[in-house]
């Protein structure tokens, strides 16, 4: 059974993993990689257990063609697309591009918004609509799926959008997105949205409905969240947050707080998250472009303490401090940082774990010095402990 039966089944349970990271994350400044890098990648979103993996944007250019090229014949366990514009060319190379993939798919996208129609492509909005009837029909008569993504939908009149979407379900889109492309909504009128699409056409049965967010305002996760608490059933996200502008909304961050809040929420994906750590740091090591060390999940600082407080509190039970455990993406273990506003319980615990026992005299005196040291640093090392303690006599 494929991914549009699901949905169209009814299992509002599963939400479906789209990751755009090859295609809306490495069109972005200082992000781009070469064949070789993007194949890689595409091993490591399939080991991560993604269900959608757009590969590119195979028009742009010979070498991001060839690329989809490849992707498409080794990557088997996923569902590979690639973005067209509405033009024939585009899906021409779309579809020359990806069909040897074991499941294909054609995403075309065309603008929704008044502020694209009249200053981007200077059409109405009847030919913006015949535009994108007629490559969704082209599509379809290539591949049996084809995602069609109202470009700016955010900053849409909601009835044109509707209008829209009504006519590419009837030319045969097997999935809609709805694209927030510039980050704009609040996730009240975003969610708002997807209700008002899903409750204004005819059977939205007939396809499975997307959503993507884009970052601007910070709100990415918080609007796909609430477009799929619209109803929903796919998300369009990369690795580590990365694409256009501020980027777009972040997979780990999606995949954990569907995890993490399953109670509430109801909702699960497939994605094995153990490989959310692993799969982050290889597109670090790819791109050469680091994560923020206070990046949600995947930062150097998402499991690392340094308050005294906190360390005591983490150290005598990690829920006091940890709503998910960082074995469940794929490190081995949180990290206590000795820092000057660590406690004794930390001191101690990493002196434990360096194999050094001292007796409450020495320790008295090795927490002095430590505490003077570490005014002067900003975290204090191991190898620092060892030499310090090597000190007392």
């Amino acid at each position: 059974m494929n991914e549009g039966e699901v949905a169209v089944a009814g299992s509002p349970d599963r939400v479906f993993v789209f990751d755009t990271t090859l295609r809306d994350g490495e069109q972005s400044p200082g992000f781009g990689l070469n064949q070789e890098a993007k194949l890689e990648m595409a091993r490591q979103l399939e080991r991560l257990g993604v269900d959608v993996l757009e590969a590119g944007f195979p028009i742009s250019s010979p070498g991001d063609f060839e690329a989809c090229r490849l992707i498409a014949r080794e990557i088997r366990e996923c569902s590979i697309t690639a973005l067209a514009r509405a033009v024939r060319e585009d899906i021409d190379a779309v579809w020359s591009a990806i069909r040897e993939a074991e499941d294909p798919q054609i995403h075309i996208v065309l603008s929704v918004s008044d502020i694209h129609i009249q200053r981007k492509l200077g059409l109405t909005r009847s030919e913006v609509i015949r535009r994108g009837v007629e490559a969704v029909a082209y599509a379809r008569s290539l591949c049996n799926k084809v995602e069609y993504s109202p470009e700016d939908a955010g900053r849409a009149d909601p009835d044109y959008l509707v209008e829209t979407v009504e006519a590419m379900l009837d030319a045969g889109a097997t999935c809609i997105n709805i694209p927030d492309t510039t980050g704009y909504c609040l996730p009240s009128e975003f969610g708002a949205l997807i209700a008002r699409v899903l409750r204004g056409v005819r059977h939205p049965e007939r396809a499975v409905f997307s959503v993507h967010c884009h970052d601007d305002l910070g709100l990415a996760t918080a609007n796909t969240l609430a477009g799929v608490m619209a109803g929903a059933r796919r998300v369009e996200c990369t690795v580590n947050g990365i694409g256009e502008r501020a980027g777009n909304t972040s997979l780990e961050e999606v995949v954990m707080l569907l995890r993490v809040r399953q109670a509430s929420l109801g909702l699960e994906t497939a994605v094995d998250t153990t490989q959310l750590v692993p799969t982050s740091r290889l597109l670090s090591r790819l791109t050469g472009v680091a994560v923020q060390p206070n990046k949600a999940i995947v930062g150097a600082n998402a499991f690392a303490h340094a308050s005294g407080i906190h360390q005591d509190g983490v150290l005598k039970d990690r829920l006091n401090y940890e709503i998910m455990r960082p074995e469940d993406v794929g490190l081995d273990s949180n990290r206590i940082v000795l820092t000057a506003r660590s406690g004794r319980h930390a001191f101690r615990y990493r002196l434990a774990a360096l194999g050094l026992e001292l007796s409450e005299d020495r320790f008295a005196v090795a927490w002095d010095r430590f505490l003077r040291l570490a005014d002067t640093r900003a975290e204090v090392s191991d190898s620092e402990l060892m030499e310090l303690a090597s000190q007392i006599g």
